[in-house]
This record gives C-alpha cells, structure tokens and sequence, in this order.
C-alpha cells in the first residue's frame, strides 16, 4: 500500500485525482434515474429541428411487441387453420429480443433486450413451437446480479453498487465489455448454426434443443473487433463476412473468408482469414454497417454516411453515454461502394459514390453485361437506428405518430456500377447501356464515378410505408439474375404487411389484415421446383392487440394467398432475423 500511495499521490496526480473525481461527481448528481433519459429542454429544442418524412395519424399502440416472456423449452402444440403443406419439414428458426428488463432495471433500445431463440418445427402438416433464452454470459451475468450488469447498444450499465467507492470510481475508466448478447438472426459456418450480433462473440447453437453449445470468439481466429449478422454463403459452402478492426492507423473494414468444411467435428472458425482490408474514410470515425452485398465475383461495401464515434464509444462508461450515442448520421458525405474481388482481395481503382443513404438490409447483386446490378433497401436519411427506443415503440396516440412521421421510408433501389473503367472511359455521360433500367452511372474523375439509383417499385408501395427486410430464393438465385423479392410493409415502425415484388413491371401482392403484424418474410422452395417463386413464404405474425394469439403464417409464394396458419398458445415479441433449417 506504501509504494501505491508513493506512486500515485504526488501532488500532480491527486490534482487530477480530485478534478476527475469532481467531474464524475457532477454527472452521477445531475442524472438521477437509473439510465438517463435526454432533459425535458433538451428534447423539446431538439424537436424543432426534427424532419417529418410523413403525416400519418392515427396509428394502434403497438407496445405489447417489446414486452418481456417467459421461454418455454419445452414443446407447445399450435392450432391449425388452413392447411400446412405435408412436404415442409424441418425448423423455422428465428431470433430477436425477449426480455427487456433485469431485475428493477429496464433497458433502453429495443436492441438491448436478451436474446430469445424461437423454433417452429414443421412435419407432416403439424407445427410445434419451443422457445429459449440464450445462455450468453451477458444473459448469466444479469440473471445473477439480479441488475443489468452488462451494456448494450443503447443502455450503459452502472457500477456495481457492491463495489467500495474506489472500485466504482476506478471502474469508470475500463474499456466498455462487448456484450454477446446475441439477439439478431441465424447464421451457419461450415455446417453448424449460430446465433449473431455484431460483437466479436457467436454462439453455436443445437436448432433441435435451441441449447446454446459454445461461445465462438471472432477475435481467436482473426483480427477484427466483431463482424455482421449477415454473412453470405457460397453454394460450396464457402462463408464471406466483414468486420471491423481498429489499431494506431485507425479503423479497417475487413473482408472475412471462412472454408466451407470442417476438419474435426469440434471446429468453428479455424482456417478464416481476412483477405482485404479497407481503410476507413475517417479514420476515427468509421462507418457503421448492418449487412454488405456479394456478386459471383465480388464482395461490395457499401460506406455510408452513418458514423461511429470511436472516442465517445471507448469512454461511454466514463461519460454514461451508450453506444448508440456514439452514432451519427452525416447528409453532407456521399456514399462509397468499394468492389473487393473475391479471388484475389483486390479493391477496385474506382469508387463509385453515390448521394447520401442509409442502409441496412441489401436484396441482391449479379454480373452482367460488364456491370454489377445492386439492389438494396435504402432511405435518404440515417437517423432511424437511435429513434427504436423501446419508450418510443410503447407509445400511443399523437406521441406514436410523431415518432413515425420523423422516421424516413425505407425503399428499394438499383444501383448499376460500370465494372471496366479505364483511360479510355469518357467523362460526364452516363455510362450505363445494354440494361433495361433507368440507374445512371457517369465518370467524374480519374477514379471516380458517381451513381444514381432507379426505384425498384411502383407509387403503390407508398402507400404501404415502403419496404423492409428483404429476402429471396437465396439458394437458386443469390448472385444470380433474378424476378422476385419479398419484404415487410411499414406503415408502422415495425412491419404490418407482407410484400412480394415483381421485378418484370414492378408489380406487387400484398398480404395485410388489420391488427396483425408480420416479422421478416422467408422463402422456402418447393422439391423439385422449376419457377423461381415456387415454393412457401413464411412469417411470425405477432397479435399485440389479442392475448397468446401469434402464429406462424405460411402464404403460397406464386399467389401470394394464405395456405395456413398455427397458432401458437402463448405471448412471442417481436423479433428480427430467422432461417429455416430443412430436415429428412
């Protein structure tokens, strides 16, 4: 103890000592609740500068979705109406957050709540359903302190009130615990599935039991500080994902191969490696990505103008700011799509930039004629990630549609990217032909070529609220050419409608019902299908407004009419991502 106060307590450091030490004092004795909401001034100064994108009234409270439930690991028999049909057999998967408050504590974003694995096992028309917690060491941590001991996306979590006053105070200045608290979507490596976030940390998951099996660590295997929830699979099975990394020279986005196979059965990431690694714009703010695009012979990252403050994030504990509060979004950057050539981890010369977007869900990308065709969901404004506060999507009345009208509509678009630019290329003309759209690509500069989009849709989607959470006929047609595209409507601020695109006229069916609001649309094809939407869409159709009344929703894919639907006998939030795991 001498030698600590003979190093620490010269007249400098305790100088310090106590000016930080007053510092921290101020902030804890001016926000007294738990996890700080923004000031009442604050928030209404701020209001005044807020876009409104619609003017919507009226819209049902929706606030059962993000209530807490109880997991039920045991299987549960389901009501069917309709018919499901006899040759789907296997597991619906999905995932998405469960619980939203520890102990007295509530969290903040509707991404914080822990994560809820849910399975539908389908077999000769019969459905059951299973839930479980994920057992992540974020989970096991809160359950035994009883507190939300770790933090999340949007809620800072606070001193162990079990510490002495030097450890609380000490603790302020550790680098923020990444959670593994992964409640965004399923994801296979080499045959296994896992549960993701976007955090260095997965878990391998049985989707029998939904038992979690084994913490898989990114950082073990190569060097990045997390990766996305949506990793693209090649049909060999090779697996292509990104993710961050940060060092003296700044941030990175790192393009991840992971082999196809396993050597032993205890494997997960071995043999994964980073083959292209792109120096952020900023290098002290990168920009944050949900999701990328892959063609046959190119991954493309899309760099938007959403920023992440790297400062604020590595001293949230100090200042009691979340990660969420670190985000940004920038109008006066342009977007950049990087090409990276999957077989030799080359960056094309060209960047090929676009106005302002944001986006987070990608639809498809193919070669063709010399250019990449990119489809994506996207928006002219990036500021809807830090308004899914779970007070917001538990609001009613003129509260509710304020949030709304402020969020941007999310549409999809085409942009179509020149793949031979050379000396010869000419300047300040549009560069695209041979293709029947409407997209522009012209040459502004040696290595820069600037892109407009061509909408993918009709007016008709406007009055749906736009489009969400694409999917297609992933295993016939990613990379590939393709007609269709399904996705959730949003005249909420979560999907209320299912939609199926048609490429060829922009045409579009939609299933919608009153009260009742669907997840994510998966497409399942038939055996032995010939046409690219022969097959079943299947989604979770959540019921805030009728208690244990959600079910699973199979809708024929070509008529876009509904086959059947079981019932599921008890309480299922909202959720994100899922896949379907196909058994014999």
């Amino acid at each position: 103890m001498d030698t600590f106060y003979e190093h620490y307590f010269n007249q400098t450091t305790c100088f310090w000592l106590v000016f930080i030490f007053l510092y921290i004092w101020i902030i804890e004795h001016s926000h007294r609740s738990e996890f700080p909401a923004t000031s009442p001034s604050k928030e209404s100064k701020s209001q005044k500068n807020i876009s409104h994108f619609t003017d919507v009234h009226g819209l049902p409270c929706i606030e059962k979705i993000v209530s807490s439930v109880e997991d039920k690991p045991e299987p549960i028999s389901t009501n069917i109406t309709g018919t499901i049909p006899q040759w789907i057999n296997g597991n619906f998967l999905r995932n998405g957050p469960g619980k939203f408050e520890i102990g007295n504590q509530s969290f903040n974003h509707w991404f914080d709540g822990m994560a809820l694995l849910h399975q539908f096992k389908i077999s000769k028309g019969k459905v059951t359903y299973k839930s479980r917690f994920l057992s992540s060491s974020s989970y096991q941590s809160n359950k035994e302190h009883n507190r939300i001991a770790v933090s999340e996306f949007g809620t800072v979590t606070l001193p162990d009130p079990c510490k002495n006053f030097f450890q609380r105070f000490l603790s302020r200045f550790e680098l923020p615990k990444p959670t593994d608290n992964a409640n965004v979507s399923f994801v296979t490596y080499k045959g296994d599935y896992y549960v993701s976030t976007e955090t260095n940390v997965m878990h391998k998951i049985d989707p029998e039991t939904l038992e979690t099996k084994k913490q898989v660590d990114w950082s073990k295997f190569i060097a990045v500080n997390g990766a996305t929830a949506h990793p693209h699979t090649e049909p060999d099975g090779t697996t292509y994902n990104m993710g961050n990394s940060y060092g003296p020279k700044g941030a990175h986005y790192n393009i991840i191969r992971v082999p196809p196979t396993k050597k032993t059965e205890a494997e997960t990431l071995e043999g994964a490696t980073v083959f292209c690694s792109i120096p952020s714009t900023d290098k002290g703010k990168p920009s944050y990505y949900h999701s990328f695009a892959m063609s046959e012979n190119y991954v493309v990252f899309i760099e938007q103008p959403i920023k992440m403050d790297l400062l604020k994030i590595a001293t949230g504990k100090l200042t009691k700011k979340s990660i969420s509060q670190g985000f940004s979004w920038n109008p006066k950057v342009n977007t950049i799509f990087h090409l990276i050539h999957k077989q030799t981890g080359e960056v094309n010369a060209i960047k090929y930039v676009a106005k302002p977007l944001s986006t987070f869900h990608q639809i498809n990308a193919y070669e063709e004629n010399g250019f990449l065709v990119l489809d994506m969901c996207a928006s002219d404004d990036g500021q809807a990630i830090t308004n899914y506060n779970v007070q917001n999507l538990r609001k009613s009345g003129e509260a509710l549609d304020e949030v709304y009208n402020t969020l941007c509509r999310v549409f999809p678009r085409r942009f179509v990217l020149p793949l031979h630019v050379d000396k010869n290329t000419s300047y300040n003309q549009n560069l695209i032909h041979g293709l029947d759209s409407t997209a522009t690509a012209v040459r502004i500069g040696k290595n820069k070529v600037f892109c407009t989009h061509e909408d993918l849709h009709g007016e008709e989607l406007h009055q749906y609220g736009g489009l969400e959470f694409p999917q297609i006929n992933y295993g016939k047609y990613n990379t590939h050419r393709y007609r269709y595209f399904y996705g959730c409507g949003f005249r909420h601020l979560v999907g209320d409608a299912l939609i199926k695109m048609d490429l060829q006229g922009k045409h579009m069916k939609v299933w919608k019902q009153p009260g009742l609001y669907p997840s994510e649309p998966v497409f399942v094809p038939s055996p032995h299908a010939t046409e690219e939407d022969d097959g079943v869409v299947m989604s979770v159709v959540i019921t805030p407004d009728e208690d244990k009344s959600t079910f699973l929703l199979v809708l024929n894919a070509q008529t876009f009419e509904e086959l059947g639907r079981a019932e599921v006998p008890v309480n299922i939030p909202y959720g994100f991502h899922g896949t379907f795991h196909a058994t014999a």
